[in-house]
């Protein structure tokens, strides 16, 4: 027995880490905000509508650009057979979000353990460790990969991609980018073109073989991604085209907010990378067979520093080859311990990755307090569900609220009903005959608030302990028909503070 969990933790002891600290950001923040919610939507409606394609909810809030389903077949996949049971156990919906999304993460960090074996392989157990343990420390990367982004989707690929790049199978990485270009993200395009021009200038592939095989799954790719996809749109459509003309052409992803062109480099990455940001840069002087990997990477992120519309999910495919030059560095940095000035390096890094550590810590408290729709609605329905109910109640979602927090994984059976009709103004909802609102807006005619949910603000530091304090303010307020008088004779906790949690 015990023999058998040693070697158990020998073989998969880096991926139960990695894995353990993955779900439990599932399980402390298991909702979603609107940069998921097509894929989440999607995956809800192909576990629980199936064929019936009239009652998915992209046919009534397509959203800007199409986006492909492609990503939300192959989760909802992994995902049916717990999704079956629990439907079976009639368990809330909400577990079926969690169930997607431990899915999610074991598939794209399949694709990481893929690429840590190919770094051990090539740099040593030494290097996998450490690489191992900067990411265990680093927060956005195990907190996104759960979360059925495009970015991560694309994510999952690209890291078989540099796992094929370091086992020197330089067709199947580039096979691979195109594949993640295609179907997932068109701006992956910015890290095939540097790849494939230093393997042509290095002479590792050949030009003429190079078009021959990346040509043949690029053909594949998008007649895969137009059959699936305009089924399920119902018109012939391609949508990663689609949201290449709509961010490159039309140039309109800028109506989104804009920030200078060296964000990546001064924010973004920083944060991403916490320890591993400084460390990365001092892996390129302690080991030379690290650039030829960062060459490309680095170049990537320059190129889509170009774009105006900047957010940390759109380069958090370089954090895994980043993590890699760091991780040499944090390797060499140890066996030089005893020796006079690596050893005060070494006691830097080990500030550094403690640093990394509050920051991760602080970094998922925030997290913790920005879905308070989703509190919002458990909440409501915690409540609403202490009596015996035989009508339908009917709650209306705003913009705002399904932008932060609810996903049709938040609904819940019989009674309950749900409307996210738009463009309802606010002094028209007396006339409609809604049993709560959930929006952003502390008084509404014709309703009462029931109770606020208080969401993430800022961070502010204070010279007492804990020297960062996180300031909240409230930001979702339910409201219930006053009409119903039923609905006014329960008790609710009422508006003068935020809900505790």
């Amino acid at each position: 027995m015990d023999c058998s969990c040693s070697r158990f933790f020998k073989i998969y002891g880096y991926d139960f880490l990695l894995g353990t600290i993955a779900a439990f950001y599932v399980i402390t923040v298991p909702c979603t905000k609107v940069e998921e919610s097509f894929n989440v939507q999607a995956m809800h409606d192909i576990l629980y509508h199936w064929h019936h394609l009239d009652n998915y909810d992209h046919l009534d809030f397509p959203g800007v650009v199409p986006r492909t389903f492609i990503g939300a077949f192959l989760v909802s996949i992994f995902a049916s057979p717990i999704i079956l049971v629990m439907s079976m156990l009639h368990f809330p919906k909400i577990y079926g979000l969690i169930a997607v999304r431990l899915a999610l993460g074991c598939i794209i960090l399949y694709t990481l353990r893929f690429f840590r074996i190919q770094v051990r392989n090539k740099f040593g157990l030494q290097v996998e460790a450490f690489f191992v343990i900067l990411t265990a420390l680093q927060f956005h990367l195990l907190f996104y990969c759960t979360r059925p982004l495009p970015n991560i989707l694309a994510l999952g690929i690209v890291n078989l991609a540099y796992g094929f790049w370091l086992k020197g199978n330089f067709y199947a990485a580039l096979n691979c980018l195109i594949f993640a270009t295609v179907i997932f993200r068109c701006d992956m395009v910015l890290l095939l073109f540097p790849l494939g021009l230093e393997l042509l200038l290095t002479k590792s592939i050949s030009l003429w073989k190079a078009l021959k095989c990346c040509l043949g799954i690029a053909v594949l790719s998008i007649g895969l991604t137009i059959l699936v996809d305009s089924v399920m749109w119902k018109k012939l459509v391609w949508p990663e085209f689609e949201v290449l003309w709509f961010n490159s052409v039309l140039n309109r992803s800028s109506e989104w907010g804009t920030h200078s062109f060296h964000w990546y480099f001064t924010s973004a990455l920083p944060r991403s990378l916490l320890a591993a940001y400084p460390l990365c840069i001092l892996g390129l002087f302690l080991d030379r067979r690290v650039l030829p990997f960062i060459i490309p990477v680095f170049s990537f992120v320059l190129l889509y520093s170009k774009l105006p519309h900047k957010e940390l999910r759109f380069i958090i495919s370089s954090v895994p080859i980043f993590n890699l030059s760091a991780a040499v560095a944090a390797s060499r940095i140890y066996i030089n311990r005893k020796k006079a000035f690596w050893k005060l390096l070494s006691i830097i890094l080990l500030g550094f990755l403690f640093i990394s550590l509050g920051c991760t810590a602080i970094s998922f408290m925030a997290s913790f307090e920005n879905y308070p729709s989703g509190y919002a609605i458990k909440y409501l329905h915690q409540i609403g569900d202490r009596t015996n109910i035989t009508e339908e109640q009917w709650v209306h979602i705003d913009s705002f609220s399904a932008m932060n927090g609810i996903s049709r994984f938040c609904e819940n059976d019989f009674p309950w009903r749900y409307s996210k009709e738009e463009s309802i103004p606010l002094k028209e909802f007396h006339k409609r005959n809604f049993t709560y609102l959930i929006n952003e807006h502390s008084f509404v005619d014709g309703y009462k608030c029931l109770f606020i949910v208080d969401g993430f603000s800022r961070v502010s530091p204070q010279m007492s302990f804990p020297p960062i304090l996180l300031i909240k303010e409230p930001k979702v307020y339910v409201h219930g028909n006053i009409k119903n008088k039923d609905l006014m004779n329960k008790k609710w906790p009422g508006c003068s503070s935020g809900f505790d949690r």
